[in-house]
């Protein structure tokens, strides 16, 4: 797992390096939290590398464009996170 081409990640965060540098800061402290990978990835991945992974591959995106980046398939822990999270 390399680092992904910037040209891959900036249409996922409307073109703008802030919103994507902000979206991957927000979703690796999230990692480094505790909540679990939506891509595999080595245990000794940098959670900021996994972020970006998540871009990359359309699993988060910045609100302005995810109607133009939905995920094929979303794993099954994700779905019922989401809904767990709307009923609180």
């Amino acid at each position: 797992m390399g680092h992904p081409p910037i040209e891959n990640l900036l249409p996922k965060s409307g073109m703008s390096i802030y919103k994507l540098v902000r979206l991957a800061s927000v979703r690796a402290s999230e990692l480094a939290s505790g909540r679990k990978p939506l891509v595999e990835s080595p245990m000794n991945t940098k959670t900021a590398t996994i972020a970006l992974e998540e871009v990359r591959a359309g699993m988060v995106v910045c609100s302005d464009v995810q109607d133009q980046f939905k995920p094929a398939e979303q794993p099954a822990d994700v779905k019922t996170a989401t809904a767990a999270e709307k009923q609180k």
